[in-house]
């Protein structure tokens, strides 16, 4: 075997120095924050000229002086003709320090299932609060939605400080109202920095209005914040995307196992348990890029080889002997309902986990949770669009799921409508709130879906 852990030590240290942080913004309508993303994307010269041009013709021909850089994320004709943001625009940047994948998220209640998608695998969420306004409403439901998803940086951005005349007591109010309110919630961290959009006042460069105000720019911030999806750290978890099985004449008993590491180090050598079957074995060899490596780490994609034929297929999960997931077919988990028709007790899903998808049955909705105050509705009996809620699901064959609380990849799932395919909650396994009130009864299904 060919070992090629230095070169892997080598890519590993190129990448510590231009790491890439996933992040999202959030705030309520009119707040600003196409126009911060747009100005992120146009001071850092990530914007391209034929882009920027365009955004300079439309804002013309609508009597603006100046380019509406807000017009760089809002690419749905409709949100440029209400001057709002609907859908979740990504965005992707670097600047010499670090890459970015930005999710510019909806500010409506009614979108609320978007920033919910957006911000799902965010290290760092961006709230805007308008310093008119201060904490309303929508910027307590953010919060808690950043605390739900468990987003581990948040950043709350007062923006329009050049409509208050960049007063440092109506800032200093804003960030301690919020920042009570974010850690009562949980967020681990949270950080204030006035700004303009419009103006340019520290998002980029330092601002010349704010000389009270002594840290770092919102783009500064995101190129040193720590970033936190390094899943070394974690229990090694590897979902089976294919079976690979090349007809070659030099290798004709080849049997490979391909797919993405979602967390921790896989080792030749290593005792490892295909789940759900339980069956065991050790890797003999691990292949990354055509090459043989001795070690291989999350989020690599990588074709495992063990020493022993069992049989694993896609679907199946491949975890160190002494690290294995809860396995169970009784999952009680939040979820965000994003489908407009509802989600019912009694109804019968496809649940979707990592590779694996197998049928379900809604046993019960214990509860809803309101966002603004974080109180439950107990027994609504159905969730609807933007709903977050408790559910009890039952699953036709056993699952390999980590608690979201200890990794937002392998402890998160989808619902689907086994009918269509139709997405119709994502949901996150674990306590994501308290449990509410005591399962219904649902009656035996007479398809076979009552497990």
């Amino acid at each position: 075997m060919t070992s090629t852990t230095e070169p892997y030590a080598e890519f590993a240290e190129r990448l510590a120095t231009t790491t890439l942080l996933r992040f999202a913004t959030a705030g309520s309508v009119d707040d600003g924050k196409s126009t911060l993303v747009g100005r992120l994307l146009h001071d850092s010269k990530s914007v391209l000229t034929d882009q920027l041009e365009a955004v300079e013709r439309v804002s013309l021909s609508r009597g603006q002086d100046t380019p509406d850089l807000a017009l760089l994320t809002d690419g749905l004709r409709a949100e440029r003709e209400q001057g709002i943001t609907i859908d979740v625009a990504y965005r992707y940047f670097a600047t010499p320090r670090r890459r970015f994948i930005l999710a510019d998220t909806p500010g409506h209640v009614q979108y609320t299932r978007n920033m919910v998608t957006g911000a799902s695998t965010a290290e760092l969420a961006v709230v805007l609060v308008d310093a008119r306004n201060g904490v309303v409403e929508q910027t307590r439901r953010h919060a808690a939605v950043a605390a739900l998803l468990r987003v581990p940086h948040v950043v709350l951005a007062v923006n329009k400080m050049d409509l208050v005349g960049y007063a440092e007591p109506v800032f200093t109010a804003i960030a301690e109202e919020f920042t009570a309110y974010a850690a009562s919630l949980g967020v681990p961290e949270i950080t204030a920095i006035p700004i303009s959009a419009l103006a340019g006042d520290n998002v980029v460069e330092p601002s010349a209005h704010m000389d009270w105000y002594d840290g770092l720019t919102v783009l500064e911030h995101l190129e040193t914040v720590p970033a936190s999806h390094d899943l070394a750290h974690c229990p090694a978890r590897f979902p089976v995307q294919y079976v690979i099985r090349p007809q070659s004449a030099s290798h004709p008993d080849y049997r490979g196992y391909a797919g993405q590491i979602s967390s921790g180090v896989l080792r030749v050598g290593e005792a490892v348990t295909v789940l759900p079957s339980g069956r065991t074995s050790v890797i003999e060899g691990i292949d990354a890029l055509g090459e043989s490596v001795d070690i291989a780490w999350a989020p690599q994609s990588v074709t495992l080889r063990l020493a022993d034929d069992v049989d694993v297929s896609r679907g199946d999960l491949i975890a160190p002997s002494g690290q294995l997931p809860p396995s169970t077919q009784d999952v009680e988990a939040t979820v965000c309902h994003v489908a407009d028709r509802p989600l019912t007790v009694g109804q019968r899903v496809l649940l979707k986990h990592t590779t694996r998808t197998v049928k379900a049955i809604v046993k019960d909705i214990p509860s809803r949770l309101t966002l603004d105050d974080l109180s439950q509705h107990p027994a609504p009996g159905q969730l609807v669009a933007n709903d977050i809620g408790r559910v009890r699901i039952r699953t036709a064959e056993p699952l390999a799921l980590d608690p979201y609380a200890e990794s937002r990849r392998t402890g998160s799932f989808l619902l689907i409508d086994p009918a269509d395919g139709t997405t119709l909650s994502a949901g996150m396994a674990g306590d994501a709130f308290a449990e509410g009130a005591g399962a219904a009864a649902v009656p035996a299904d007479e398809e076979g879906w009552d497990f």
